[in-house]
């Protein structure tokens, strides 16, 4: 059984508190590639807004940006499991993502 903290004591769930905890668990575990792909999004999203200023009208932008920037909006259609979102979510000990698809043109 699980603990549960109730009023500053500590006790074993009841049998209803269990079942839903496991179903909440459950829920939650089921929507983690749901999770992972919005954090992919909001990074892409945030990558394109440091980079907006290059497709001004006054502005070049160069062939490997515009080619950075597609792969960027890709990355739904060309990455669709948990496993890829894992390679594309990879941090290296100081917290920087580390796959190559976020790195500068």
């Amino acid at each position: 059984m699980t603990k549960i903290n109730s009023n500053g004591v500590s006790r074993d769930m009841t049998a209803e508190e269990q079942a839903q905890y496991d179903k909440d668990q459950l829920a939650w575990n089921s929507k983690s590639a749901d999770r992972k792909l919005a954090e992919i999004k909001r990074i892409r999203n945030q990558k394109f807004q440091q980079t907006d200023w290059m497709a001004n009208s006054d502005v070049t932008m160069s062939d490997a940006w515009k080619t950075k920037r597609q792969s960027w909006r890709d990355i739904p259609q060309n990455n669709n499991t948990e496993t890829e979102y894992d390679v594309i979510l990879t941090r290296d000990a100081d917290g920087n993502l580390t796959n190559t698809i976020w790195s500068d043109a």
